[in-house]
């Protein structure tokens, strides 16, 4: 569905008046859930309140981003199809590289990796809810899926937020958004096809975590491909109920990990302890006063503890995937670069058995 710009007097059978059916049928319905009932994206469904609670932005991101550190105290949001990463924080210590195509956000809280050749669309959503006025600043990909999401606090900068809106806002409030289809996945190579003896060579000389991306499209491999290949001294496949237990167990001994969580377009990163722990049905949760995460844990399928070398001695993590091999949630202990990993999270994370395969 593609959206025409809508006027300021909604029609009755406009998206937008379907989108308030829904929700009076289904209250509690989030835009992501309502979105898929009604066969569109998510962005559509935001496009369509333009007029009512929302202003759609130019997408400058190299401005934009850096601006949304005059919102003050604000969360950060950034999920995939399976986890939802919540971090409160200042929006501080913004680039945006050269070529426009990358940005981070590197600040003790709000720790982001931005990968903004994907951003599409965004908006400035102000919804009347029970409980106020919810602002929000939202951006969208060309598939109109949700790649980031910020949201004022109790505490944020109100007073900023008009002055940005209109600072930022499009010249044309159009809701066409020229959405484009996913492109094809590409299909897996045979196992049988890729040299895992070079394979492992090549792990194994690995001097930083951050160029393992880089090995992986060297090697024309997928990620879970990768670990099924490296052999049990650099990856082991653990039962999916041991990732809750994980979280459960750093928090009761008060170990700090990193947790990653993200999209094509978007990583967020919690560095610290975790403590509120609690199961909501399938739904794992973390819900610290700085740090929430959700994660629905019927849609990790693979899950597998990961030893990667680098000048700092072996980086170990648990990484989860799901059906489709995609990355639903990464776990490492708390470091620093030049840092070597916790001797209490190396700990932890070796103590489960691996899955006999």
């Amino acid at each position: 569905m593609s959206l025409s710009t809508l006027p300021d007097n909604i029609a009755a059978d406009s998206l937008y008046q379907r989108w308030q059916n829904l929700r009076t049928e289904q209250t509690g319905l989030r835009a992501r859930d309502a979105a898929a009932r009604l066969g569109v994206s998510e962005a559509e469904l935001t496009a369509s309140r333009l007029g009512v609670d929302t202003v759609r932005l130019c997408p400058e991101w190299a401005a934009l981003l850096p601006a949304l550190g005059e919102l003050g105290y604000i969360m950060a949001l950034t999920r995939n199809e399976h986890c939802v990463h919540e971090r409160k924080g200042y929006y501080r210590d913004v680039s945006v590289m050269g070529n426009g195509q990358m940005g981070l956000v590197v600040s003790a809280d709000i720790d982001l990796r931005l990968f903004l050749s994907g951003w599409s669309s965004v908006f400035a959503v102000a919804e009347h809810t029970e409980r106020g006025v919810q602002r929000s600043i939202q951006v969208f990909d060309r598939q109109g899926t949700a790649v980031h999401k910020v949201y004022l606090t109790a505490t944020s900068e109100e007073a900023a937020w008009a002055p940005l809106v209109e600072r930022f806002r499009a010249e044309e409030q159009s809701a066409e958004l020229a959405l484009q289809p996913l492109p094809e996945r590409k299909a897996l190579r045979a196992d049988a096809e890729v040299d895992a003896t070079v394979l492992r060579a090549d792990w194994a000389a690995l001097k930083d975590t951050h160029h393992f991306f880089a090995m992986l499209k060297r090697h024309d491999v997928a990620r879970t491909q990768a670990l099924r290949l490296a052999g049990r001294e650099w990856a082991e496949p653990l039962a999916s109920a041991e990732l809750p237990r994980l979280l459960e167990e750093a928090g009761a001994r008060e170990v700090p990990i990193m947790v990653f969580v993200g999209n094509p377009h978007c990583i967020q990163i919690h560095s610290g302890p975790v403590s509120n722990l609690r199961w909501m049905g399938d739904w794992f949760n973390v819900l610290d006063p700085e740090f929430n995460l959700h994660l629905k844990t019927p849609g990790v399928v693979e899950l597998w503890r990961v030893r990667k070398p680098s000048s700092d001695g072996i980086i170990t993590s648990y990484e989860a995937f799901d059906a489709e091999g995609e990355l639903v949630l990464q776990l490492f202990g708390a470091r620093k670069p030049g840092i070597p990993e916790r001797g209490d999270w190396r700990e932890l994370a070796e103590a489960t058995a691996a899955l006999e395969v």
